[in-house]
């Protein structure tokens, strides 16, 4: 057999073994004995196997020298350079051993050629490398207070994995006054620990002891171990309740009330448990009337009164009190507690209420008498004697006469601030301590009329559409009136006064009780635009107190007037044609429709469009804005010699108005006027970078032409004796439809031959209403703006027409301010040429407006 199958067989080569020994093979009978410490560091030499065994140490590889089993490899192995046997890892003889007294570990050794197995022993000697330990290291024992002296008490021996001289060798105590140490040892050498009491044990005393058990082994050094020992000494009930005095003294009053303490008694027991619970009760010795006025508690040794106590009737009692544990057999205390009782200042004073004046007028003066009271106490001398005084905090006092007292005013009252007091009367005698007695008032204060009604706000702004349903709620004025009844109660209502010379009261109506604000009539924003109204409250007291305030009922324009042509005027049922030259270029200007709106704002916004049933609509273009119809192509022989033109003006309303003008265009073979020159008004294209760069500058202009011509009309009315000019030119106030103004207009006439040809618009913002003068003056009726058919007729101007105010049949017509967009401008420009028979036309239609929006 080769090493590997010896090594890969384990513990198989064993049964070989036998076999070879039971064929008579080498077998060695002889018996080495080895020694080593435990805990011996890895390759410490045991014993020189070779030398022992008497073989050569150069033949040992040839002969194979090794350690017969796996359990021996565990723990030690063979060098073959030298035949040692070493230690192949720690030895720990208490786990191989555990507590027998010799530990001895059987080694075989084997070799071959010849084939020998040996047999050796080594012994693992004991090192001191374990700590006595208890098997519990902390023990309580209890031991009665009366346990007699010399009584004992077996503890727990100690363990120690050592054996021999390394195992347990002695115990010792920590040092006390009542226990001793008894060492016993049993026949196998172990020794047993005994406590024995020295001196008697005292719960009271010392309730608890601390020991400290320690167990010393035989090693060198020697170790040792601990346990702590608790005696819990129990209780017996040898002591007996004491009460820290044997007599208790109270001084307690003779109005004490029912249930107060007089004295909490302690009687001390100082064993423990049952025997230390102290219960109290009355000693035979007390007095059934004792009992009555007093009771004890059984536990917590607190003596209350329980029955109303009288100086007059006994001044002084005495209780026996017995104090008693629950221990077997039973013990007891006593005390005794005297209670003195002393006279004191035990009647309230009272106060006799003889006469009050309730409610009491706000206007009192003051120092005027309320109330009238007197105060009486049954106690005599200084306990007898009462005082009355009053709160401060209220506007009263107290004056007195003796044992009668008055209240009287003492600052002036004022309802509307504090409507009710709470009067506090205090009455105190003069005993020690002094009684009071209270005496609360309730003195309610009566109304007068010394507050004037007062509107919630310093006026009030309304906003009506015209055309206005009658009965229509303008709005609600409140008024606040902080006095109280009859004297709070206000009536609403319209003070008198004249608008255009009729009453207001034909204009609006009020509700007298909530001041509901109602239309009487339909309001026509041409005709007014804000209508003052001054509103008055006044209250029901006597006498009643009033108040005003101004209510501005603003009228806002809807669209209910269509636009109104002023050129080409329609006169006569044929009117005169407009005559162009076929020879008339692109752009070349025909004639301009002019229109005014009797309505305002976006309203009279009017735009102006070829309809699609003229004659020939790809050759004429209308302006949008201006109203200019223009060729839109060069004439052709081939066109119709008499155009109808079917021009709609239509305004910006919501929903819009419109009207149509019809224009006869007759196409005659002439030469064109020098002042209409042709415009490329559809070549724009190249021209619109420059476009706003155009509109500034011509705005620029406009408004320097504007500004001028406005300083000279001022300038000439001053100097003119005639100062009626400005009676035809009047502010209008142009409001939007949530109530926020827009601009104002005011108008002004002016005559030009050319009005159908050229116009301008100035405008300029107008501050919000907020900034607005109140002066009603400025945004009364308009009507004197060439709405009065006397002022017509004295300008010469023709016949005015019925029911279209500012209109005329012939003459000058008003144009209002129609802009684009709010606070914008929009200049309006003509051509410069215009044709003779355009020229007739516009003197005859001269008058021409200019609209100018207030700042």
């Amino acid at each position: 057999a080769s090493d590997s199958g010896w090594w890969r067989g384990g513990r198989g080569w064993q049964p070989v073994l036998s076999l070879f020994l039971l064929c008579g093979w080498g077998w060695v009978s002889g018996q080495i004995h080895y020694s080593v410490v435990e805990e011996s560091e890895v390759g410490t030499v045991v014993g020189n196997v070779a030398w022992d065994l008497g073989l050569k140490v150069e033949e040992l590889p040839g002969r194979r020298l090794r350690l017969g089993s796996e359990e021996n490899l565990r723990h030690f192995a063979v060098h073959l350079d030298s035949g040692a046997l070493v230690v192949s890892q720690q030895l720990d003889r208490e786990r191989l051993c555990g507590a027998a007294a010799s530990c001895v570990l059987s080694v075989q050794v084997v070799t071959e050629n010849p084939l020998q197995l040996f047999r050796l022993e080594v012994e693992i000697l004991d090192l001191n490398d374990n700590s006595p330990s208890f098997p519990t290291a902390h023990r309580m024992l209890r031991v009665a207070e009366s346990a007699t002296v010399a009584a004992r008490f077996p503890l727990e021996s100690a363990q120690d994995s050592d054996v021999g001289t390394n195992a347990v060798g002695s115990y010792r105590l920590s040092p006390n006054s009542h226990f001793s140490l008894d060492v016993k040892q049993q026949q196998d050498g172990k020794l047993f620990p005994e406590l024995v009491l020295e001196r008697a044990l005292d719960r009271e005393e010392q309730p608890e002891l601390q020991l400290v058990l320690t167990a010393v082994d035989g090693g060198s050094p020697a170790r040792s171990g601990t346990a702590q020992i608790t005696v819990v000494v129990l209780d017996v009930n040898d002591n007996a309740p004491t009460f820290d005095r044997a007599m208790y003294k109270v001084q307690v009053p003779e109005n004490i009330p029912v249930g107060a303490l007089l004295i909490q008694l302690n009687a001390s027991d100082p064993d423990e448990g049952p025997n230390g619970e102290t219960q109290y009760s009355f000693g035979v010795h007390t007095s059934d009337s004792v009992r009555r006025l007093f009771t004890l508690d059984p536990h917590s040794g607190e003596v209350r009164v329980s029955g109303a106590l009288d100086f007059e009737e006994s001044p002084f009692y005495e209780i026996y009190v017995r104090a008693h544990d629950r221990g077997v057999p039973e013990m007891e205390g006593h005390c005794t507690l005297q209670v003195e009782v002393e006279d004191t200042n035990d009647n309230s004073p009272e106060v006799l209420l003889t006469s009050l004046l309730n409610p009491v007028p706000e206007d009192t003066p003051p120092e005027t008498v309320v109330g009238l009271f007197n105060v009486r106490d049954q106690d005599s001398g200084a306990n007898g004697d009462v005082s009355l005084e009053i709160a401060p905090d209220v506007p009263f006092a107290i004056r007195s006469l003796q044992n009668h007292f008055s209240l009287v005013t003492r600052d002036s009252l004022d309802r509307e601030s504090t409507s009710q007091y709470a009067v506090e009367l205090i009455a105190q005698d003069g005993g020690s301590p002094a009684l009071t007695t209270t005496l609360m008032l309730l003195l309610n204060i009566s109304d007068v009329n010394d507050n004037p009604p007062r509107f919630l706000q310093p006026s009030y702004d309304a906003f009506l559409q015209e055309n206005n349903l009658p009965g229509s709620l303008l709005c609600t004025v409140s008024a606040s009136d902080p006095d109280d009844g009859d004297n709070s109660r206000l009536v609403y209502s319209i003070e008198s006064g004249q608008v255009q010379g009729t009453p207001i009261s034909s204009f609006v109506h009020i509700n007298p009780e909530n001041g509901n604000l109602y239309a009487q009539r339909t309001f026509d924003f041409e005709l007014l635009q804000v209508l003052p109204v001054s509103v008055a409250v006044r209250d029901s007291g006597s006498p009643p107190l009033h108040a005003n305030v101004t209510v501005y009922i603003f009228v806002l324009d809807q669209n209910d007037h269509s636009p109104t042509i002023l050129h080409p005027a329609s006169d006569s049922d044929v009117p005169a044609p407009q005559r162009v030259p076929l020879s008339a270029p692109l752009g070349y200007l025909v004639t301009k429709v002019t229109a005014v709106d009797a309505d305002a704002g976006h309203n009279a916004w009017l735009s102006y469009r070829l309809l699609p049933q003229s004659t020939d609509p790809s050759l004429f273009h209308v302006s949008l804005y201006t109203g200019e119809v223009r060729t839109a192509r060069a004439l052709q022989d081939t066109d119709a010699a008499v155009q109808q033109l079917i021009v709609q003006v239509m305004d910006n309303g919501d929903p819009p108005l419109s009207t149509t003008v019809i224009i006869t265009v007759a196409l005659e073979d002439m030469a064109p006027e020098d002042n209409y020159k042709p415009r490329d008004f559809l070549a724009g294209a190249k021209e619109k970078p420059d476009l706003t760069l155009y509109l500034i500058i011509a705005l620029a202009a406009v408004s320097t032409v504007a500004l001028a011509t406005i300083t000279l009309l001022a300038a000439r009315c001053l100097e003119s004796p005639n100062r009626d000019f400005f009676k035809h030119s009047s502010p209008k106030l142009q409001l939007s439809s949530d109530g926020t103004l827009k601009y104002m207009e005011c108008y002004s006439t002016c005559f030009s031959p050319g009005s159908d040809r050229s116009d301008f618009t100035f405008l300029r913002p107008c501050p919000p209403p907020a900034t607005l003068p109140r002066e009603t003056r400025a945004f009364l009726s308009t009507t004197g703006t060439l709405r009065e058919p006397g002022q017509v007729r004295a300008l010469g101007l023709g016949k005015a027409v019925p029911g279209r105010g500012g209109r005329t049949a012939h003459g000058p017509r008003v144009r209002r301010c129609c802009p684009a967009r709010l606070g914008s401008a929009r200049p309006v420009a003509g051509s410069g040429k215009r044709r003779a028979g355009s020229r007739r036309a516009a003197t005859a239609r001269g008058l021409r407006l200019a609209p100018v929006l207030l700042s």
